[in-house]
């Protein structure tokens, strides 16, 4: 195992004190799949007061936890001390936490995979809770007793579809069973731990196969019932040959190739609105459904308290997808508008991904490209020939009428039509009227 010196160094630096100290979780378990760990974390039996003594750089960042961050040159560490908990009351929080060693610490944490420690210095791992086995099996199985974990804090029912989709293992049977069980209990758990779990699983690997997880297990249910309804919602085959709502979103899903947070929540949630506007008459369909998916995303992304940013541009993706179906029947101008909208490229894409999960032609997609690539930026973004204070100096009081003007304006410039600061002043004085007018003229 590779590790960086910096956790050496503070592995020897303790044991130098007569601490006992070991890589933990994590970086372990990335380590010995061949994976780069995103973090790399020291459990040890010093108290945090003693750690913070012995290095020159720390925070303390969980005084409850014995955790340390501890700086060496440009990188962080978290130590922590060994640890057991007692009861957990709330679904998320141990009652008690005392000190304890290396095995106790390793039975109270969540997977076997993720219970083991690693020696540096001897190059040898220390396994309590059999997770090498479930290593090389490829196996997502609960330290002890799968209720009992699920029990204690109820986000690790989340955390065991994540890890099987990332690291494409099967969940135990025992486990995967409790997870169906205690599946409800999710809605327990603050809205933001569940929001960021959900978002890792959307920006991961496989996160068609995490969708189906979570549906089998009854907890998409339970944290996305809009969602969830998209299960066995027909579709128009002549349309939609690969299937229902929900197998069209979930081959999107796969399909996706490290997204941005809000592109794979927008793909996600781009046809929620179907299950609400289903009828059939001349042939299936889902009328306004673009509309309601907006309503529904605008109350997911309240209830899981995205940030405003993030919410509104989920809700444009949903929002806009179906508008290439006119992008070629555009005025030039209004095409325009449609191609610089800050939320284009995301849409562009979920709009490639819709179509080749639909087996549909990318004809709109390739002409939006061609359209770009020809565009200089001024093209897009005309430089205003007349704004607000131009129009006062022209005689005209401020109103509501500016804006309107000012927007035709600009659409007579992306159209070519006017290109002069002449043309410009005779545009806006036919469009103004009646006293101001004359007062201008």
């Amino acid at each position: 195992m590779k590790v960086p010196a910096g956790a050496v160094h503070i592995i020897e630096t303790l044991r130098k004190a007569g601490r006992q100290a070991l890589l933990a979780g994590g970086c372990v378990r990335d380590s010995l799949l061949g994976r780069p760990p995103e973090d790399w974390d020291i459990a040890t039996d010093a108290p945090p007061e003693e750690v913070i003594a012995l290095f020159d750089k720390t925070l303390a960042v969980g005084a409850r936890f014995g955790v340390v961050k501890v700086r060496i040159g440009k990188d962080d560490y978290e130590v922590a001390r060994f640890r057991k908990e007692g009861p957990y009351l709330d679904g998320r929080h141990p009652q008690s936490v005392e000190p304890a060693g290396p095995r106790e610490d390793a039975l109270r944490r969540d997977f076997t995979i993720n219970g083991m420690f690693y020696d540096p210095v001897a190059g040898e791992v220390v396994d309590y809770v059999g997770g090498q086995d479930d290593l090389s099996e490829k196996i997502l199985r609960t330290i002890g007793t799968p209720e009992q974990r699920f029990e204690e804090d109820h986000l690790r029912l989340l955390r065991a579809v994540r890890f099987s989709t990332r690291l494409d293992f099967d969940i135990a049977p025992d486990t995967l069973s409790a997870m169906k069980k205690f599946a409800h209990r999710i809605q327990r758990t603050s809205t933001e731990r569940i929001r960021d779990e959900l978002t890792a699983m959307w920006t991961g690997p496989r996160a068609d196969r995490a969708a189906q997880l979570l549906l089998e297990t009854s907890l998409l249910e339970a944290v996305l019932p809009e969602v969830a309804a998209m299960e066995n919602v027909a579709q128009p085959p002549e349309f939609h040959p690969e299937g229902d709502v929900w197998t069209h979103t979930k081959l999107m899903l796969g399909m996706l190739d490290a997204p941005s947070p809000t592109l794979a929540w927008g793909v996600l949630l781009h046809d929620v609105g179907k299950p609400v506007t289903y009828s059939v008459s001349d042939r299936i369909r889902f009328n306004g459904h673009a509309k309601e998916g907006v309503k529904i995303t605008e109350n997911i992304c309240a209830r899981l308290r995205m940030s405003n940013p993030d919410a509104t541009r989920i809700r444009d993706l949903v929002k806009h997808h179906m508008r290439f179906m006119q992008v070629r029947e555009m005025r030039e101008s209004r095409r325009k508008r449609f191609l610089r909208e800050p939320f284009f490229p995301e849409l562009l894409e979920l709009h490639r991904i819709d179509c080749m999960a639909s087996g549909a032609k990318l004809k709109n997609y390739e002409f939006c490209k061609e359209e770009l690539a020809k565009m200089s930026l001024a093209e897009l973004h005309p430089p205003p020939l007349l704004d607000g204070h131009a129009l006062i100096e022209m005689g005209f009081p401020p109103g509501p009428r500016f804006q309107e003007v000012l927007s035709a304006l600009e659409d007579e410039q992306l159209e070519g039509r006017i290109t002069t600061v002449e043309e410009a002043r005779r545009f806006v004085i036919a469009q103004m009227s009646g006293a101001d007018a004359d007062k201008a003229l």
